[in-house]
């Protein structure tokens, strides 16, 4: 008769590095580490550490997926007054590579769109702040109309084609509100209901999500396409310079300054209707980083830590997605 491992058990091995692509359930023991290691299931969301942007920077705009992301604009030598830099990468999932930089050195800039049809506009351009709009096709960037009202720390979501900018600072916070159409904006009369800048936005132009800001609120607003809507119920943790992805009904926010001005590492994930607080937050608490992906597949990136600059990349895996975990005695 067969022995019962001989029908249902599986070798384990010993590898010098981590499979590369295993399968839940696989166990295997990794050599150079020491330790027993598994593919799980997670029941909590978690961030994994990637490769660093090559050019470390805070205040830069993010676009794209996890697996296809972009990273442009920026600034690289503190304070923000004193330059702004256009390098722009892209993001395979794995490395960034360097592309063709922005037309416009810029920080504090609103994003839209995805790695190969990305839009960038407004945004720090010291000592002043401007109104400029470039696509990226993928390639390069190409200027296209102004926003109406020129700003920096504003906040944008939605596609290349069909865009929306909201919040901001000129000389002081507003709560405008602009839409896209891939040629030019247009300005709805109807603005934010709690006006700030340096928030966080996701979703479409149509389903837009607004979150957090200075002077520091844990205020979100969604956007009908039409008029912005305040959520009685906010973000857990009041922040600003915090990033965000996903969409309206399923949204990520992670990172930013807290109330005592440190940067921050909380993970918040909204269901349309409130945010929870995710267990365990970004490896390296920051803030002023970008963002980019899904609420189950988000990308950190860049931004400013307890002690400097940063390219830190992570991505998110939400609950129920595939972690590898180490095998304790305990």
């Amino acid at each position: 008769m067969a022995d019962y491992i001989n029908i249902y058990g599986q070798d384990i091995l010993a590898v010098a590095s981590d499979p590369a692509n295993p399968t839940v359930g696989q166990i295997w023991y990794n050599t150079t580490s020491n330790t027993l290691k598994g593919l799980g299931v997670s029941t909590a969301g978690a961030w994994a550490t990637g490769n660093n942007l090559n050019t470390a920077r805070l205040g830069l705009g993010g676009a794209g997926t996890q697996t296809a992301g972009l990273a442009f604009g920026g600034y690289t030598v503190p304070p923000a007054a004193t330059g702004s830099t256009a390098v722009t990468e892209e993001y395979d999932g794995n490395s960034w590579t360097n592309s063709n930089p922005m037309n416009t050195a810029r920080n504090a800039l609103g994003t839209a769109g995805i790695q190969t049809a990305a839009l960038g506009f407004g945004g720090n351009t010291p000592p002043t702040f401007t109104a400029v709009t470039e696509e990226y096709d993928g390639n390069s960037w190409a200027n296209s109309n102004n926003l109406i009202t020129a700003r920096r720390y504003v906040a944008g979501c939605g596609t290349q084609t069909a865009g929306l900018a909201f919040g901001g600072l000129t000389t002081t916070q507003v709560g405008t509100t602009e839409e896209y159409d891939g040629i030019s904006w247009s300005s709805n009369p109807t603005g934010l209901n709690t006006v700030r800048n340096s928030l966080a936005g996701c979703g479409t132009q149509t389903a837009g999500l607004a979150f957090g800001g200075s002077s520091l609120t844990a205020a979100t607003e969604e956007y009908d396409g039409s008029t912005w809507t305040s959520n009685p119920t906010g973000l857990n943790t009041a922040r600003y310079s915090l990033a965000g992805c996903g969409i309206q009904t399923a949204a990520l926010a992670f990172g930013g300054y807290d109330p005592v001005d440190a940067v921050s590492a909380v993970t918040e994930e909204y269901d349309g209707s409130t945010w929870t607080s995710n267990p365990t937050g970004l490896n390296t608490a920051r803030a002023s980083l970008a963002g980019c992906g899904t609420q189950t597949a988000g990308l950190a990136l860049g931004g400013e830590s307890a002690t400097a600059l940063t390219g830190a990349t992570e991505e998110w895996l939400g609950a129920g997605s595939p972690q590898t975990k180490t095998i304790t005695a305990s």
